[in-house]
C-alpha cells in the first residue's frame, strides 16, 4: 500500500480533528506576574462562589498572563482535577508556565491532604510536560493563600 493510499485509508477510518485557537486581542499586555498577591485582582470571582472551581492561569516566558481556563466545577467540598485537564489549555495556548488555583467556600484559606497531593501530581506532570506550575493558590472568601509559600518541598 503506498503513502496515498494509506492516507486516504486512515481519513475514511479515523475522523480528523482540527484545532483552532482563537485568540482575543488585548489592549495592552498586563503586567508580570511576580507574587502571589499579583494574582489576587484576577481570583476575586471565585471568593463569592459557593462550589468549589479549579482555574488554571496561563502565563508566557515574561510571566504575564495570557489566558486561563476552568478545569474543575465542584461540589461544596470538592473538585475533580486531572493532570490532563490542566495541562490540555495550558499546551495550546503556548503558555510557558502556569499558576493553578481553586476557591474554599467553606472560607478556610489551609490546603487539605488532598490540595497537597494533587499539587505534588500537578508539579510532576508539568515537570514531563516542561510546563512548571509557579504556585497554587487557595482563595477563600478571607484571603488568597499560596501553597508554595506553605509548603515549598512540594515544588
Amino acid at each position: 500500500m503506498n503513502t496515498r493510499m494509506l492516507k486516504r485509508h486512515l481519513k475514511y477510518k479515523i475522523p480528523q480533528i482540527k484545532l483552532a485557537i482563537l485568540r482575543e486581542p488585548s489592549q495592552e499586555p498586563l503586567p508580570a506576574i511576580r507574587t502571589p498577591d499579583d494574582l489576587t485582582q484576577y481570583l476575586e470571582p471565585l471568593k463569592h462562589l459557593s462550589e468549589e472551581h479549579f482555574v488554571a492561569l496561563h502565563l508566557n516566558a515574561r510571566n504575564q498572563l495570557t489566558g486561563y481556563h476552568v478545569v474543575s466545577h465542584g461540589t461544596l467540598s470538592a473538585s475533580l482535577v486531572h493532570p490532563r485537564e490542566v495541562f490540555k489549555a495550558a499546551l495550546l495556548n503556548n503558555a510557558h508556565c502556569i499558576v493553578v488555583a481553586h476557591n474554599h467556600p467553606a472560607g478556610s484559606p489551609d490546603p487539605s491532604p488532598e490540595d497537597l497531593a494533587t499539587t505534588k501530581q500537578l508539579v510532576g506532570a508539568g515537570k514531563l510536560l516542561g510546563v512548571e506550575i509557579l504556585d497554587h493558590l487557595i482563595v477563600s472568601y478571607r484571603q488568597v493563600s499560596s501553597i508554595r509559600e506553605s509548603h515549598p518541598d512540594l515544588f
